[in-house]
């Protein structure tokens, strides 16, 4: 029985989705060289660099074919082979992503038929790494986006063959598009802790993590995923897969070099990051390093100590299915309820958690109905938080209204401890702490408390049985 609840309004309001182009972009900024191509008008890709201009405070490389009236009606191959061929000749870029958009996907355009007349009539880039992908806005979301974007370059970059027997300290990642520069660190440290060395797919801790570069200005990504990182997939010991979305990109893999596959929907909560580490364990052939323990045990204080005010708590969230998977069952683990929970989409259910498949009124709505007491989403819900008088504890895409939002850790041990304080902290500062002032009514009140201190007020209050005066003589 599904427990997706999809709302059938006219209009949206407040969106909360963002689209598949802009996932797959993000996908493309974690690649060493990259330069993602926008098929379509010039506000595809205003928007989408603006997007990530504000959350990641760092220069976006992106360009566009600018398509305009003549070329939507007329066709716009030709934007399209010139563009190529200007990024091929002047960006300097090791690989180029040509992303669709929902207006050139309403066009009909076949980018494959367009790259191969683009090798046809300039071979002498036939080496260029060209990745299309069709990803129009009008379906889906910022995460399935992401997932065609990583399914399209292991088709298009891992040559099939077999897997070495060896015993090498890499572990191939695909990071799935929850995952935050700071969390890929976290989650680095960990696999380093039992010796292995994580080579990501794509890698925003390496290129988006807010660092000051040593080389000047480059038009291209800097940082992230080599392209080496295909030649050498066939020499770890194992894939480790984080994130629904990235399901089927693993099994491409699989079919091109079989390998052990380990997949996480999330890495959120005590259980998930238990079940990793055991994975680990298993695959390294030794128990856990005491530093892990360590953290675990650092993880279990902060659930002690925070229950007294996450238990019994009522949450809403609104964001994409794997990061609102991934705090429903941290919440779980607290005894957190989460009495709303909205997705932009949701090609599957998650077990346990009810979706709303809409927008950040209906969130607003369903948190009012249910009395929720926390709210969890990006910067644009911090208006609902006001409205409501309801503390925001921000997450996801965008955050544009606090500083490094996009360094946040949610996963593992360190992040699960770090987010169960912050959530403590949001709730403490919204309720009244100690003992209530007490004022004698023989004695004035003080002005800062609003007080009118007139002798008919007082003489009332000395008469009065309750007055400081009563029980004495």
């Amino acid at each position: 029985m599904s427990n997706i609840i999809r709302k059938r309004k006219a209009l949206t309001v407040r969106p909360l989705k963002t689209s598949q182009t802009v996932g797959a972009v993000l996908a493309f900024q974690g690649m060493a060289g990259a330069m993602p191509l926008l098929h379509g008008s010039q506000g595809c890709s205003a928007f989408t660099k603006v997007f990530f201009v504000r959350h990641f405070r760092e220069p976006i490389p992106i360009q566009t074919t600018a398509m305009e009236q003549t070329s939507t009606i007329m066709g716009a191959d030709d934007n399209l082979i010139e563009a190529l061929a200007t990024l091929a000749t002047k960006s300097g870029a090791a690989l180029i992503g040509v992303i669709s958009t929902g207006l050139a996907a309403i066009q009909g355009c076949d980018l494959q038929r367009v790259i191969r007349r683009f090798r046809q009539e300039y071979p002498q880039f036939h080496d260029l790494p060209i990745i299309p992908v069709d990803a129009p806005d009008f379906t889906g979301s910022q995460e399935s986006g992401y997932g065609l974007a990583v399914t399209a370059m292991v088709e298009h970059l891992l040559v099939p063959r077999c897997r070495e027997a060896t015993t090498s300290a890499r572990i191939n990642v695909l990071a799935g598009s929850s995952l935050t520069p700071g969390d890929l660190e976290t989650l680095r440290d960990l696999l380093a802790a039992f010796d292995l060395e994580a080579a990501f797919l794509p890698d925003l801790s390496d290129a988006l993590d807010g660092h000051l570069s040593e080389t000047d200005f480059l038009p291209v990504t800097t940082g992230g995923t080599p392209l080496d990182f295909f030649e050498r997939f066939h020499q770890a010991r194992a894939t480790l897969v984080i994130g629904r979305s990235l399901f089927p990109a693993s099994e491409r893999l699989q079919q091109r070099c079989p390998m052990p596959m380990l997949r996480f929907e999330h890495l959120m909560g005590l259980d998930a990051t238990d079940r990793l580490v055991a994975e680990l364990c298993r695959l390294v052939g030794r128990k856990a390093p005491s530093r892990v323990e360590r953290w675990r045990r650092q993880m279990q204080d902060a659930m002690l100590d925070s229950h007294f005010h996450l238990g019994g708590k009522r949450v809403a969230i609104a964001g994409e299915l794997e990061l609102v998977a991934g705090f429903h069952q941290l919440f779980a683990e607290m005894g957190t309820r989460t009495v709303a929970a909205v997705v932009p989409h949701a090609p599957s259910s998650t077990e346990g958690l009810c979706l709303t498949v809409g927008d950040l009124d209906d969130l607003e709505i369903l948190a009012v109905q249910e009395q929720a007491e926390l709210l969890v989403g990006n910067s644009r819900l911090a208006e609902t938080s006001e409205r409501l008088r309801i503390p925001l504890l921000r997450a996801g895409l965008p955050i544009f209204d606090r500083m490094g939002g996009f360094r946040q850790t949610h996963i593992g041990y360190q992040g699960g401890r770090d987010l169960l304080f912050a959530m403590s902290n949001l709730l403490m500062a919204c309720r009244p702490h100690g003992v209530a002032s007490y004022f004698s009514g023989l004695r004035p009140i003080p002005a800062p408390f609003g007080a009118v201190n007139d002798e008919q007020r007082m003489a009332s209050i000395a008469r009065s049985p309750w007055s400081g005066t009563a029980g004495h003589g």
